[in-house]
């Protein structure tokens, strides 16, 4: 059986190239959609992400991003001092939990590396919150 999430995942640049190709296999993702970047995405015109809620303040900070650059010999720390950032700020991550609690939701992201990124940390930690 398939994990399911409430919390799902999908790059913004697969995002974008699928509204271009509506005739691709598969299924849009679910829900209110929520790019969690802190900065705009690169070549991506504001008008193309109209409907999604840019929520930038449940982005790592700065400095941490920078720390971690990527690099996956990082990523369990990196995601062990962005779960202390995001409990230090519930109150950036409302707008998606009250999206959450009333179906799926999808965080839209940037980083090519689509297993060594913020949002996969911040999808757990969302899921952790919406757990009963």
């Amino acid at each position: 059986m398939a994990e399911q999430h409430r919390v799902h995942l999908e790059r913004v640049y697969d995002e974008i190239h699928a509204e271009e190709h509506p005739d691709r296999e598969g299924e849009a993702p679910p829900g209110p959609r929520f790019l969690v970047d802190r900065l705009w995405p690169r070549g991506v015109r504001r008008s193309t992400l109209e409907e999604v809620r840019w929520v930038k303040d449940v982005a790592p900070d700065p400095e941490l991003r920078s720390w971690f650059g990527h690099d996956p010999d990082r990523f369990a720390e990196f995601a062990e001092r962005y779960r202390t950032e995001l409990e230090q700020r519930p109150e950036a991550l409302e707008p998606i939990l009250e999206a959450a609690r009333r179906g799926p939701v999808t965080l839209l992201y940037a980083a090519k590396d689509t297993r060594h990124n913020h949002a996969v940390v911040l999808r757990d930690h969302l899921e952790s919150l919406l757990a009963p």
